[in-house]
């Protein structure tokens, strides 16, 4: 028992460390700037605050150590609120949220940026090339072996051979996802 208890505790702190593990979220700018160093795909998980299943993808997927380790090594990964009040640059262009309303609860102005990647629904996670042109953008709540099939497919740039249907359905099948849940 004494025996159990020491090693219980002797590994605490590497259960504390697994439990802080987290994505190095950053913002579409600190991105951009990072692309001209070292070019990588872009998982941006556009998101509001009063959105439940944008808040259920941070806790469950974004928080699990599959998907972590995947994105951190493989991709630049942005956090972007689609409300977000201030101006932003992106690909030389600026895109505001000209109907926000500082100190509004709830809903607020849906920021250009947002619309201009596609977004129609939260959360949307947009995926980026290494020139930020636009892959895909892909709605809703996704579990982390969900969100897997689509990591992979966008980073493998597999996504450039499947052009029908008939093809992304035979991606699906034949996909042995390996996160836990």
């Amino acid at each position: 028992m004494l025996r159990t208890l020491l090693l219980f505790i002797a590994l605490l702190p590497v259960f504390a460390k697994a439990q802080e593990a987290s994505i190095n979220w950053m913002t579409i700018e600190e991105a951009q700037e990072a692309q001209k160093k070292n070019p990588k795909k872009i998982m941006m998980d556009v998101y509001t605050k009063w959105c439940g299943p944008c808040k259920m993808l941070d806790a469950r997927t974004f928080h699990n150590p599959d998907v972590v380790k995947y994105v951190n090594e493989n991709y630049y990964a942005v956090k972007f609120d689609a409300e977000h009040p201030a101006a932003i640059q992106f690909k030389g262009q600026t895109f505001s949220n000209p109907n926000y309303v500082p100190g509004k609860t709830g809903r607020n102005g849906v920021h250009e940026l947002s619309r201009h990647l596609g977004v129609g629904a939260y959360p949307t996670i947009i995926f980026l090339d290494e020139d930020l042109n636009l892959i895909a953008p892909i709605t809703g709540f996704k579990s982390a072996q969900q969100l897997e099939l689509y990591l992979k497919f966008f980073y493998s740039n597999e996504y450039k051979n499947v052009k029908t249907r008939e093809e992304w359905q035979a991606y699906q099948e034949a996909f042995k996802p390996e996160f836990s849940e």
